[in-house]
């Protein structure tokens, strides 16, 4: 008999009890609500964990989009099921209001289309011109920038011919001799004063 009662699932305690007792089962690690708090704990401070700013952030928007869903869904569903709830009570009246709404729907589809198309041909010469304008900006900029060569490049050939011309009187090693005799034959005093208007006031003599 013992063994048979160590091998059945249901304690042997409730199984020998009798049936008018109340059993009041112990939970193995808790403790009562009259039991005192432990020592270790009398003067710990619960402090709730810290709350990331960003995420809380984050959270709420969430959360805030989520009831939006659901309270589209709850009235979409809702007006759903008023919606068949009317076709079931009024029949014909039902669906001569979904033909006049459909009519009206798609009168207002073709004031669309051409309100579209309308708009379409606006845009399309607005393009256009935009596209004409900034060509003709282009163009300009490019006969500028082609001018501004042009000029450069006479620019340049005027200072070459100026050079040909100055490089008529360089000294060079052909006319060295020549050149300075004339400097001596021909003397230069450079020792003089001017006033403001650029005339010579007074001049050394020449030694």
């Amino acid at each position: 008999m013992l063994r048979a009662l160590s091998r059945c699932p249901v304690p042997a305690v409730r199984l020998l009890a009798p049936r008018s007792a109340v059993l009041v089962e112990s939970v193995r690690g808790r403790k009562s609500r009259t039991d005192p708090k432990a020592k270790s704990k009398i003067g710990r401070i619960k402090t709730p964990p810290p709350v990331d700013p960003v995420e809380m952030i984050a959270m709420k928007e969430r959360y805030t989009e989520y009831s939006l869903i659901l309270k589209a869904l709850r009235l979409e569903f809702r007006e759903n099921m008023l919606r068949k709830r009317y076709e079931e009570k009024v029949g014909s009246v039902a669906e001569e209001r979904a033909k006049r709404d459909a009519e009206e729907h798609k009168s207002l589809m073709a004031w669309n289309d051409a309100e579209n198309h309308r708009l379409q041909v606006i845009r399309e010469q607005r393009v256009q011109k935009e596209a004409e304008a900034a060509e003709e900006k282009r163009k300009e900029a490019a006969m500028l920038h082609q001018q501004e060569l042009e000029n450069y490049i006479k620019e340049k050939e005027r200072q070459i011919l100026q050079l040909q011309e100055e490089a008529k009187n360089f000294i060079t090693l052909e006319n060295l001799d020549q050149r300075i005799e004339e400097a001596l034959d021909n003397p230069i005093n450079y020792n003089f004063a001017i006033d403001k208007e650029g005339r010579v006031v007074k001049r050394t003599a020449f030694q």
